[in-house]
């Protein structure tokens, strides 16, 4: 048994105000320990790594899409931070399917040598081609409540006067990520994917596939498809400013809670 797997669910999204608004669609998400890709490309048919295959996943569709190995990108911001390293990075993300992919978050499940989690580093991708990541350590075990400010661009319809409220539970059995976007007067926005563990096969990449032949032009779509329907509703168009400087937000320890 690897440490990776495959995760299907359904993600949802809630809009409360200023106009409601709610979408739910079927995705399924891999969980890739980094350590572990090389022996996956060569085990599995139906997954590749830096290659062409029904499902794939490149180092350089993530964080500063460099050739630097991906878990030195993530070590490197762990040590930069003052937190644990040493141990797995596991990454929670969509797929490429066919050669096309869009994560609108990926996140990575980051542990010291003993096993134990030590952070959880959130990468978010806009439609705009950019990314941005929030750095969050993690204190004791079980579900993980962690806060940060939005420093990032990601919705035309959102204010960047917001916060995020993370809630997660980590990968095993299943795994659920809650994300709550609230401004000073409360909730604005809620966010969640729920899925369900299975071994990582060729035989459950071929079924999870079947079930989501356009999962990722269905996830574009999705998102340009209720952006439309959420302007008809009257919601105006915020403007983009500039990236952040830094790639990273790192989050302090005392913004940081477990249930």
């Amino acid at each position: 048994m690897t440490a990776s797997g495959l995760y299907s669910g359904v993600t949802t999204h809630t809009r409360f105000r200023p106009r409601g608004h709610r979408l739910r669609y079927a995705i399924f998400m891999l969980l890739l320990d980094l350590d572990e890709l090389p022996a996956l490309d060569a085990r599995l048919k139906l997954f590749g790594q830096d290659r062409f295959s029904l499902t794939s996943f490149s180092e350089r569709d993530h964080l500063d899409g460099s050739a630097t190995p991906l878990k030195a990108q993530v070590e490197a911001h762990l040590a930069a931070a003052g937190i644990p390293s040493g141990g797995p990075v596991r990454l929670l993300c969509m797929p490429r399917i066919l050669g096309g992919v869009f994560n609108p978050l990926s996140v990575y499940f980051c542990h010291r040598p003993d096993g134990a989690l030590s952070a959880i580093l959130y990468e978010v991708s806009n439609t705009f081609g950019e990314r941005h990541s929030y750095l969050i350590p993690v204190q004791g075990s079980g579900v993980i409540e962690q806060n940060a400010p939005k420093a990032f661009y990601v919705s035309p319809f959102m204010d960047m006067d917001l916060a995020y409220a993370f809630r997660i539970a980590p990968p095993g059995e299943d795994v659920s990520i809650t994300v709550d976007v609230h401004d000073a007067q409360g909730r604005v926005l809620a966010a969640n994917f729920a899925g369900l563990r299975t071994e990582l096969t060729d035989a459950a990449i071929w079924k999870a596939w079947l079930s989501h032949p356009l999962m990722t032009l269905g996830v574009m779509a999705a998102i340009h498809w209720e952006a439309l329907k959420i302007w008809r509703k009257g919601e105006k168009l915020r403007p983009r400013p500039t990236a952040p400087g830094a790639p990273v937000t790192v989050v302090a320890a005392s913004q940081v809670s477990a249930a």
